[in-house]
């Protein structure tokens, strides 16, 4: 069992809290209108001592009809996109769905983009639409357009694109950008370089840093570093110079790709580049490629250098540099900085508590992980499927099945969205402790929640069942895994 107590971190100074950070109190504001005040004391006339009982019936009315509206608004909207019927039912159930507040379906419409539930989204949208009181707005256009393509869905942010224009709103660098970044997040390179070339042609269209920004970091996520050379050339004959988000971009590209020369040249350039000062991300994309790559002596050494120009390191360079720790098994410099982080009163986020409940579980303290997983809940920190991930990995390597049903059971009774890794995860979990049943029982659970089998799935299955000596269960599995 491992104990995350012990020495202080050697290379963490404490911080100097900003004069600006302040505790502010409301304080009650005494309020006249300066009118029906005859007497010289303030007391009210007898006809406003019998007014205001009226007044504040009146008024309570009033309010009580506005939560009326808003309420019936809501499970108007509610209604509308729980049916797939035709519009001449909706209009049955609804009376007429073009009168809703606009309060309530804007709401819905930026819980829904928030989410990135898009098809929820352009449902709203289209009710949105139909109201009378709409007027088409550029920017909810362009919002819409940016969720699409973190949603890889770029044919559909080009319909909206052309909604957008036939609807007659201004369509400028913004939303060629967002239109352009709909393709490159998805790897449609060519189309989203054709997109750049025709904005450098258009008059008010024209490409900015932030429009190269985003099709650079498209490219160094797919580690296509020419294109990102490409691109770096082409701003500089257009004259435009990068700016503190290039440099992090690339900077965590870089590290990502454990390009670590590549990393300080590129952070001695940024030095030198004039309103191109490091911040926060620069920070942490740095202390990110050095701790993931298990560089820990020379994440520390960076960070202390950025801690002496004065960076204040936030809840994310934390979070990254209890990940690195956890990582290299370096259990009291992980619990210093878990001490620093409570002195200094930064709360704990979902990945703090995922790390360290991660930890926790591969060190075998499942008593530990447990009391952090409880914590968590009592916070009001929803788990997620990394998680129930930790969890069950852990409970696995301890040969406790029943525990793993009581994962199982917490994950029925909530409305955690899971995917394909937790239950490779679970089916890895079965399969060490020689759980057959219960392992063959997960693809069932799989189609029940809409997540199909991939290759690591059956691989993990045929392993299990060779160091099983089952083997006619694994050539079974091997005949269908060749057909994926």
């Amino acid at each position: 069992m491992v104990s995350f107590a012990g020495s202080t971190i050697p290379f963490v100074r404490p911080l100097e809290l900003r004069s600006g950070h302040r505790n502010y109190t409301r304080s009650d504001a005494n309020l006249s209108t300066g009118e029906g005040n005859n007497s010289s004391n303030g007391a009210p006339s007898p006809e406003r001592r019998l007014d205001m009982p009226k007044l504040k019936r009146m008024e309570e009315k009033q309010r009580k009809e506005e939560t009326n509206r808003k309420i019936a608004s809501r499970k108007a909207i509610s209604i509308i996109l729980r049916r797939e019927a035709t519009k001449a039912v909706i209009e049955k159930k609804m009376g007429n769905a073009k009168k809703l507040l606009p309060i309530s379906i804007l709401e819905a419409l930026h819980e829904r983009i928030t989410a990135l539930r898009w098809e929820s989204a352009l449902k709203v949208f289209e009710l949105l639409r139909e109201q009378l009181w709409y007027q088409p707005n550029s920017g909810l256009y362009i919002k819409l357009i940016v969720m699409l393509g973190k949603c890889k869905q770029p044919e559909k942010a080009h319909t909206l694109f052309q909604a957008m224009m036939d609807e007659g709103c201004d369509v400028g660098t913004e939303a060629y950008t967002a239109l352009m970044s709909a393709y490159s997040r998805t790897g449609l390179f060519d189309k989203a370089f054709s997109i750049l070339e025709l904005m450098k042609k258009m008059s008010g269209c024209e490409p900015d840093v932030h429009t190269y920004s985003i099709l650079i970091k498209s490219c160094a996520r797919a580690y296509d570093f020419v294109k990102v050379n490409s691109l770096l050339s082409d701003m500089e004959a257009q004259g435009i110079k990068p700016n503190t988000v290039t440099y992090n971009t690339l900077l965590d590209a870089y590290g990502k790709a454990k390009k670590f020369l590549e990393m300080e040249s590129l952070l001695l350039q940024m030095l030198r580049q004039p309103g191109c000062e490091p911040d926060v991300w620069t920070m942490n994309s740095t202390l990110r490629a050095f701790g993931g790559s298990g560089q820990i002596e020379m994440m520390e050494k960076c960070y202390e250098k950025f801690q002496k120009s004065g960076m204040e390191p936030s809840i994310k360079t934390f979070n990254i540099l209890l990940d690195s720790y956890a990582k290299t098994q370096n259990y009291e410099k992980m619990s210093a900085v878990m001490k620093f982080m409570e002195h200094y009163h930064f709360s704990w986020t979902l990945v703090t508590y995922n790390i360290v409940i991660d930890a926790f579980g591969r060190a075998g303290d499942l008593k530990q992980m447990e009391f952090l997983f409880r914590l968590m809940r009592s916070e009001r920190i929803k788990p997620n499927c990394v998680t129930l991930c930790s969890l069950v990995r852990a409970y696995g390597n301890a040969g406790q099945a029943e525990k793993i049903a009581a994962v199982l059971r917490y994950v029925n009774n909530s409305d955690v969205m899971l995917d394909t890794v937790f239950f490779n995860c679970l089916i890895d979990a079965y399969g060490m402790m020689g759980c057959f049943s219960e392992m063959k029982s997960v693809i069932e659970m799989m189609k029940r929640r809409g997540c199909e089998p991939d290759k690591v799935t059956y691989r993990t299955m045929i392993k299990a069942y060779s160091i099983g000596g089952m083997h006619s269960h694994a050539r079974e599995l091997q005949s269908k895994l060749a057909s994926l």
